[in-house]
């Protein structure tokens, strides 16, 4: 009877031991992927509905109703201000258009970039889309009196910015281009279907 109890615990001690260093195994390898899932950054357009400068904190309501609370931080870009500890908060306004860039889950988003779709932010352009090259983050568009316009992509529009503009006909998309005019080249910032 001793020897068959001796048998189960050296066989015991021998699984507990692999169980261990399983781990330490694995260690060398690389990570499991990420959990499927929204990743990268995302944009919504829509209006301040409040600012906490203390809180560095900028609600947006988008045109459903729904309102999102963004993270403000010290590498936040805002497109239309100076600065975004002072001036940025304080050219957000209640009632301000705006489209913010931002990652995060759903208990946190942080605002990357706000684009200001005002007269002190981003210009805009409706035309229809003739190319889009998210690569070589580059969009053409025809504009209503027929000449064409080359705009160049930021990183965050040639991610985010107009993913059903693929999915369309191109010739007879229409879209509004929110751009910046960035040392003599117009610099696409957002950019959606209208029709």
């Amino acid at each position: 009877m001793d020897r068959i109890v001796r048998q189960y615990l050296i066989a015991g001690l021998g699984c507990g031991a692999a169980l261990l260093a399983a781990p330490f195994a694995r260690a060398g390898q690389q990570p499991p992927p990420p959990i499927s899932g929204v990743t990268g950054t995302i944009a919504v357009e829509g209006t301040i509905d409040q600012t906490s400068r203390a809180g560095k904190t900028v609600v947006v309501k988008t045109v459903d109703g729904v309102r999102h609370l963004f993270h403000v931080t010290d590498k936040t870009v805002v497109h239309g201000a100076e600065s975004v500890e002072v001036e940025g908060l304080r050219g957000l306004k209640a009632g301000s258009a705006v489209v913010v860039h931002y990652t995060g889950d759903a208990a946190e988003q942080t605002a990357l970039e706000v684009d200001r779709l005002d007269e002190a932010g981003l210009k805009a352009m409706e035309g229809i889309v003739t190319h889009v090259d998210r690569a070589g983050r580059k969009m053409t568009i025809k504009l209503a009196d027929g000449s064409t316009q080359t705009l160049r992509l930021t990183e965050h529009a040639a991610t985010d910015a107009g993913k059903d503009v693929e999915r369309a006909a191109s010739s007879t998309t229409r879209v509004v281009v929110y751009y910046a005019d960035d040392a003599g080249q117009r610099v696409a910032h957002f950019f959606k279907r209208i029709s």
